[in-house]
């Protein structure tokens, strides 16, 4: 019925769209819904074929997964029901976006594609000639959509009708020929892509047809040939470039790790593989290589406690060294004659492929290649000790370089042996895990001295090679120049003005960053989470991690045994996953998470930066579903509920060993740091986890019940047959017994969203709401270990956030802003400086604007929800209660935000910031237009039944509206264009309220109790502004012609006592206007109209 409407009526085609939309998102339209809907109604919804696709196409550019999937399920199933028209109209609405640029309907076309291929190759084969037609705008896709694309178009040319497909076959081979013969890296890369995608099809099909007749057979083995000789050309045409033979390595290494390629194919090419690495990479450890190196070089990070005379060695340092300075015009090494130059940026990517090779080969067993695993590397002395300020710019390049490769090919080796099971071999990878978390921290080390410097690729699925670091290099050197220029100001006393001073004292109050920033680029290197942050910007240029690496967290206590040189054992060694090496494991899956579930709205790429730069480094990952990851992930719930308890546990006991005091004098900095870092990290990776979107979805709810039963299960053993309610309150409970051990803002952050997330999935949510609200607020009134001496460390935007989460869950928003301005700020204002409230911890002088935003932003959004009284309901009776008592409730309400705003309004007195104005200008006008439209139709009911109330209320406004108006002066003397933007909309909001006043009062018949006078210009401390004009005018004018100064001073707003009406009509107000009003229009309010319009001047 809702597709019928959606095609008839054009006026509700949004209505329907949007009820669409919430039945999508409520689960109450299901796959399965849809499929029996076409099967059984497809003649009738036939007819509608256009409004169908037209649907499709706006459900496609939600932001929203669960209504992008049912926009490719109408696709789809428009396809599979409809005639061959319709069928040719879905691929065209699919090409189109494709050719759309939007990265998310991209995706969803092809992967929509992808189905109707395999669903309906033969009506695909029709609609050929369409998708061919993607291969002119291969410019704007990504590497990961060029190899679904060659997926379709090669499955299409490959089918079993090949008479039909030839065409398509040509077509490929000439854009794949062309590609690869481009000098340019972006167009060889398609090629590349192309190329061995392609080739993967190919042995797909010989693998279902070889057992069929002979015939069939030998074609199978006509299709390795051409499988084999592809290959070979992709491996000729990209031989001259590092990149390109990389890029080659990587491709062909998922191709065998999605067992694509067939047996005979591999086996013709992986003898081949071998033999290669080991003549390009693989040397005799005991010849030390010999050369004009500039560094002596060494065999390190070998694991084999004994020599000998066999051993092999990973060539990197004179390989490094041979391209280095041998292009640059320095000396070559001596290489062997015929031997070829390889580069050593192939050498991750080529073990890579050899690893896949092997394993594919003989079943999962590497025992072949095994002794790379152990061998050590040439290198020289990493650690720079003195010597780092004696190299000069090119050596600390080359260090650097060195250490990259060196830290890609332990990540490769790692992602090769992570699964091995005997206890020795866990063993020597968790020392490779250590190997590098140590190269890491002397990477860090050189990279602070070597500015501008760009590492070597590590991945190569990248749409350009001028990829740089995101550094903050130009931010320390604004900063340095801006340090100058202070102290430059600062030596010369002449050029001191009182902006000058107003800008200082705006900064130190309101600016969380202190001024003294010379120490902090002193200290930035020494701080371990900076290491993490620093390196973060260098994530393109590290190998990738696969998703099976973190099987290791499973790894407790390892015992491994040192043999002897007769494999005797001769000592035994206990090796565990340590705090370093758990943070950079959790650091990478919390990263891998992020790029997979989080929906694209809530990760914006900056402008500046390329929109597919967010991908690389998990070109792996994304040749997966979220599905698969989120199951992966699920595997590791219960080891990082053990990391995560024996967390707590540390931190338990640190305070007990303190006295309560978790950053007591004997506490370990370095340890605490990566303790609580391990602490947020798996914080994150369980909202990332809880949070993703495809719970929704039924097919998913099986994964959602498992891993909330383990959850449970960690706080009591239960049945496997929970409901899902018993089992999300104890979940619950179990993340919320953590919060006594939170050792961080962040963390606390962290955990409150977690358990929003997991209270969401709740019907019955009430309780555990308020209690998200108490532990909110314990966490905002808790002294937190501080940061820098200089620097808090809680940044404004998760104070911010926090803050937020606590006055939305709270059952009184108005008694808990009340709590804050009333108590936590004054204890603030009589305190020191450098002293924070002591109710509120968090409350300090730095942190006041971001408290002041969001009690402003809070109390506005609230009393916007309050629903205006009407006249109806004051003369409507109700059986159990008196209406006019919801008037009461109402207005008693109203007197509670008033006075919050008044609190919050006087508080510019003291803390007059810039920031702090903007606000309150911003969230003031607000607040005042929703007294008029909120609160003014219940005073007009109201006032005849409870006028103290009500004259009380505007007494206590009237002053507030007074406040704003010298904020307005305040801003025209300061000539703020910040703060001035926002006094036109003021000063019209002000002048309406005072007409509203009077309306109020004529509608109860009590005008002779309004009266308007002039409001002189005062600033925020009450002193009077005066202008040019008005003075003026006060030397014109009489003593006679100026009485009444003390109503006079209160005008601008209404003054309700009885006062002569000379100078106002009964019908017309004029607002007499401040010498604002030269710029601004004049305003009269007509009682009949009830709505402001301009009076001519």
């Amino acid at each position: 019925m809702l597709f019928i409407i959606y095609s008839t009526n054009t006026q509700t085609k949004k209505y329907i769209e949007r009820v669409l939309r919430n039945k999508i998102r409520s689960g109450c339209i299901q796959e399965q819904l849809l499929q029996s809907t076409f099967s059984v109604h497809y003649l009738v919804l036939k007819d509608m074929c256009s409004s169908i696709l037209s649907l499709a196409q706006s459900l496609l550019h939600s932001l929203d997964q669960s209504i992008i999937s049912f926009g490719s399920l109408l696709y789809k199933y428009a396809f599979k029901f409809f005639d061959t028209y319709c069928q040719q109209e879905v691929v065209g609405a699919l090409v189109t976006h494709i050719c759309s640029g939007n990265e998310a309907e991209v995706d969803t076309a092809l992967d929509v594609l992808l189905e109707l291929v395999v669903l309906n190759p033969s009506a695909m084969m029709m609609n050929a000639v369409f998708v061919k037609g993607i291969l002119d705008y291969l410019d704007n896709i990504s590497p990961q959509q060029i190899r679904k694309l060659f997926c379709v178009l090669s499955t299409l040319a490959f089918s079993k009708q090949n008479e039909a497909s030839s065409h398509i076959q040509d077509d490929m081979h000439l854009v794949i020929r062309k590609q690869l013969s481009s000098t340019v890296f972006k167009y060889k890369l398609i090629g590349i892509i192309g190329a061995v995608t392609m080739a993967g099809i190919m042995a797909a099909d010989r693998t279902e047809s070889c057992s069929l007749t002979q015939e069939r057979a030998n074609l199978s083995n006509e299709q390795c040939t051409q499988v084999t000789s592809l290959l070979q050309l992709v491996h000729s045409c990209s031989e001259q470039s590092p990149q390109a033979s990389a890029l080659y390595y990587d491709e062909f290494a998922n191709l065998i790790q999605q067992e694509k390629l067939d047996p005979k194919a591999l086996e013709r090419v992986g003898h081949t593989i071998c033999i290669d690495f080991q003549d390009a990479f693989v040397v005799d450890s005991c010849v030390v290589p010999e050369g004009d190196f500039p560094f002596p070089v060494k065999a390190l990070y070998g694991l084999e406690e004994h020599n000998t005379q066999d051993g092999i060695a990973i060539n990197l340092l004179p390989l490094l060294f041979s391209q280095d300075f041998a292009k640059d015009g320095g000396p070559v090494t001596p290489q062997e004659s015929g031997q070829k130059l390889v580069s050593p940026l192939c050498l991750a990517p080529y073990f890579r492929l050899l690893r896949l090779c092997v394993e594919r080969q003989h079943n999962g067993n590497l025992e072949e290649i095994d002794g790379l695993l152990d061998c050590p590397i040439f290198l020289t002395d990493l650690e720079p000790g003195e010597k780092l300020e004696s190299m000069s710019a090119k050596e600390r390049a080359f260090m650097c370089s060195l250490l990259f490769l060196t830290l890609n090919w332990f990540r490769e080796i790692v992602n090769a042996f992570c699964q091995e099971t005997s206890p020795e071999m866990k063993g020597k990878v968790l020392t490779r895990l250590k190997h590098i978390v140590e190269l890491q921290i002397i990477l860090e080390k050189y990279l602070a001295v070597t500015p501008d410097y760009i590492p070597p690729l590590g991945n190569f699925d990248v749409e350009t090679l001028d990829i740089t670091p995101h550094t903050v290099t130009a931010i320390s050197a604004k900063i340095r120049k801006k340090g100058k220029i202070e102290r430059k100001q600062k030596a010369d006393g002449s050029k001191t003005s009182s902006s000058d001073t107003i800008s200082e004292e705006k900064n130190s109050e309101c600016d969380p960053t202190p001024s003294h920033r010379g120490q902090l680029n002193k200290e930035f290197t020494g701080k371990e989470e900076k290491t993490s942050l620093l390196l973060h910007n260098y994530h393109a240029f590290f190998r990738e991690l696969d998703i099976e690496v973190f099987s290791i967290l499973h790894c407790g206590l390892v015992t491994k045994f040192i043999l002897d040189t007769e494999m005797h054992t001769e000592a035994t060694e206990v090796v565990q996953l340590g705090p370093p090496e758990l943070l950079f494991l959790l650091e990478d899956l919390s990263q891998k998470l992020e790029s997979m579930l989080t929906p694209p709205i809530a990760r914006r790429v900056p402008f500046f930066k390329n929109k597919g730069s967010r991908n690389i480094g998990f070109s792996h990952l994304q040749q997966r579903s979220a599905q698969e990851i989120v199951h992966c992930v699920f595997q590791l719930v219960t080891p990082m509920c053990n990391h995560l308890e024996n967390i707590h546990n540390y931190f338990q006991c640190l305070a007990a060993e303190n006295h309560g005091v978790v950053d007591g004098p004997g506490m370990k900095v370095q340890e605490y740091h990566i303790m609580s870092s391990c602490y947020q990290r798996l914080l994150q990776i369980f909202h990332g986890l809880f949070a993703w979107s495809g719970f929704s979805q039924p097919e998913n709810q099986n994964l959602l019940y498992s891993a909330l039963h383990v959850l449970s299960s960690r706080l009591k053993q239960g049945e496997h047959s929970q409901p899902l309610e018993e089992l999300l309150s104890q979940s619950f409970h179990y993340l919320q017994n953590f919060h006594q051990s939170i050792p961080s803002f962040q963390c606390a952050l962290y955990l409150i969203r977690l358990l929003m997330v997991i209270l969401e999935k709740s019907t019955a949510s009430t309780q555990n709401k308020e209690k998200i609200a108490s532990l909110a607020r314990q966490f905002l009134c808790r002294v937190w270990p501080s940061g820098d001496k200089e620097k808090s460390s809680i940044s404004n935007d998760q104070l911010h956030a926090l803050l937020c989460i606590y006055l939305e869950h709270t059952d009184s928003i108005l008694k808990a802003i009340e709590e804050i301005a009333g108590v936590g700020v004054p204890e603030l204002i009589n305190s020191p400086k450098d002293v924070s409230s002591s109710t509120f911890p968090t409350l300090t002088r730095h942190t006041f604007v971001v408290f002041f935003r969001v009690m402003m932003a809070e109390l506005e959004k609230t009393v916007k929800k309050i629903e205006p009284g009407t006249a109806a309901d004051s003369q409507q009776r109700c059986p159990y209660i008196w209406l006019p008592q919801i008037h009461e409730e109402k207005l008693l309400y109203w007197n509670m935000a008033v006075r919050d705003f008044s609190i919050l309004i006087n508080l510019i007195k003291v803390f007059d910031s810039h920031p702090v104005l903007h606000v309150c200008l911003k969230y003031g006008r607000l607040f005042v237009e929703a007294f008029l439209k909120q609160c003014m139709p219940l005073l007009d009911f109201s006032f005849r039944k409870h006028r103290e109330d009500v004259l009380s209320l505007l007494e206590t406004f009237q002053l507030d509206t007074r406040l704003l108006h010298h904020l307005c002066g305040h801003s025209k003397i300061h000539q703020d264009t910040r703060l001035t933007q926002h006094v036109p909309l003021l000063k019209k909001t002000l002048e309406l309220l005072v007409c509203r006043v009077k309306a109020m009062l004529t509608l109860n018949n009590c005008r002779e109790a309004f009266w308007l006078g002039n409001l002189k210009n005062r600033d925020l401390q009450g002193e009077e502004i005066k202008s040019q004009n008005s003075q003026e005018s006060t030397a014109d004018e009489s003593e006679d012609d100026m009485s009444s100064q003390a109503s006079k001073s209160k005008a601008t707003e209404v003054s309700l006592q009885k006062a002569p009406e000379s100078g106002t009509d009964g019908c017309i107000l004029l607002i007499v206007l401040s010498w604002w009003s030269r710029t601004l229009p004049t305003y009269v309010y007509c009682q009949v109209l009830l709505c402001p319009f301009p009076f001519p001047p």
